[in-house]
């Protein structure tokens, strides 16, 4: 029989606290519940940052928050949980970069801390107080490490990059459609 120590303690409370913040913040994408926006709302967010198409965006972000921090707080399918739970956060902290760092100024700080927690924990494992040690780790293998951080890095990688080629175009439009106000009316210059 192995002895429940203070480092199993620790990731418990890591995954309950970052889990749960994770899982009430897909909640409010998906259910608006605790204020948020639910599929509509969020998704109209989401196509005005540039993740189109906004419905789409707002299920898969409230799904990988909410999935993944549900999985992290239970310590099951870690590797896979953390891995989403990071790319998610990796999603929303691009739209905060323009901010700066900190969360005061509206930056990335938060998005920031809650993806390394949970790449963390993806990457430690869930210690013996969690569901996959009951399972025998069948879900929470050391292969599974790389696994799901290579799938969700691309996913991610794909999805962020996009949005960001929206944005540019978008901000390309509206500085041309300026040039021609000005070329129209110069005097507007002044």
């Amino acid at each position: 029989m192995t002895c429940i120590d203070r480092r199993d303690v620790g990731l418990l409370l890591l995954r309950l606290g970052t889990g749960g913040v994770l899982a009430a913040h897909g909640a409010q994408k998906l259910f608006g519940w605790f204020g948020g926006g639910g599929i509509e709302g969020t998704g109209q967010f989401m196509e005005s940052v540039g993740y189109q198409p906004g419905r789409v965006s707002a299920r898969a972000a409230g799904l990988a928050e909410a999935g993944g921090g549900t999985l992290l707080a239970l310590g099951l399918a870690t590797p896979a949980a953390g891995a989403a739970a990071a790319g998610a956060m990796a999603g929303a902290a691009a739209v905060h970069v323009p901010n700066g760092f900190f969360a005061m100024s509206g930056g990335y700080e938060y998005a920031a801390t809650l993806g390394l927690t949970a790449a963390s924990l993806a990457v430690t494992g869930p210690g013996r107080l969690s569901v996959d040690a009951l399972f025998g780790h069948a879900v929470n293998r050391d292969w599974m490490v790389p696994a799901a951080f290579a799938a969700t890095a691309a996913a991610t990688a794909l999805v962020v990059g996009a949005q960001n080629q929206r944005l540019r175009k978008k901000e390309e439009r509206a500085e041309g459609e300026q040039d021609a106000l000005f070329e129209e009316y110069p005097s507007l210059r002044e």
